[in-house]
């Protein structure tokens, strides 16, 4: 399988238990947030004291454990000049 066909999938159980499917890479990990790269994006997860319980890249599963605040995925910038990206 290859990393855009990886099922994404996030299961958050009493927002003190985050698992998810689909991750590609642990791109940074701090008490307060963790940043992974997913085949669907880039993730943002946001709350205290986070902990890594599980990381199996191979398969892309994941588990984080802790006080979850927030989970967002950024948008990917479009490349080219302000003018490209307003006509295009």
């Amino acid at each position: 399988m290859t990393e855009e066909q990886l099922p994404h999938r996030l299961t958050l159980d009493e927002r003190s238990k985050l698992t998810m499917t689909g991750v590609t890479e642990v791109v940074s990990f701090e008490e307060d947030a963790v940043v992974l790269k997913t085949c669907l994006g880039t993730l943002l997860i946001q709350g205290r004291q986070l902990q890594l319980k599980q990381l199996t890249l191979e398969g892309g599963q994941v588990a984080v454990e802790g006080h979850i605040g927030a989970l967002s995925y950024e948008e990917p910038r479009r490349s080219g000049g302000w003018i490209s990206r307003l006509f295009g």
